[in-house]
């Protein structure tokens, strides 16, 4: 690793929204994500939140009226990002927050399970479709 790569790090994970709003308040409830204060442009009419997890994680979900839809098949494989995954730290709280999340409406497309490669983890789809790991 050269001296330039030491202190690299994944610095955000960035979102389209179709409904900026929707989204934020489902990483708020279900994740304990803190919402930055809304940024606006007003010349380009491009709006987003930064979001802070607990362990200093940030996703900036963004939303402009050109961007096209996602889409239709969401639970389909698309080329480009797959998923983002979330360490909440036992097989117990996987399990909670992928029943959580289920009674809340949202659909698990796998899991809870152990996976070939040793992980426990489930995948579920945020309110658009982006796929969501939860793992220990």
């Amino acid at each position: 690793m050269s001296k330039e790569q030491e202190g690299l790090r994944i610095e955000h994970i960035a979102v389209w929204a179709e409904d900026l709003e929707t989204l934020r308040a489902f990483y708020e409830n279900y994740f304990g994500a803190e919402a930055s204060a809304k940024y606006r442009n007003g010349r380009t009419h491009f709006e987003s939140y930064f979001l802070r997890f607990s362990s200093g994680a940030r996703l900036e979900l963004m939303q402009r009226p050109d961007v096209l839809p996602r889409a239709t098949h969401r639970d389909k494989e698309y080329a480009g990002y797959a998923h983002f995954a979330v360490s909440v730290g036992s097989e117990s709280a996987v399990d909670a927050l992928t029943v959580r999340l289920t009674c809340g409406g949202f659909r698990c497309l796998s899991g809870p399970r152990r996976t070939g490669d040793g992980y426990y983890e489930s995948v579920v789809l945020d309110p658009e479709g982006n796929r969501i790991e939860i793992t220990v």
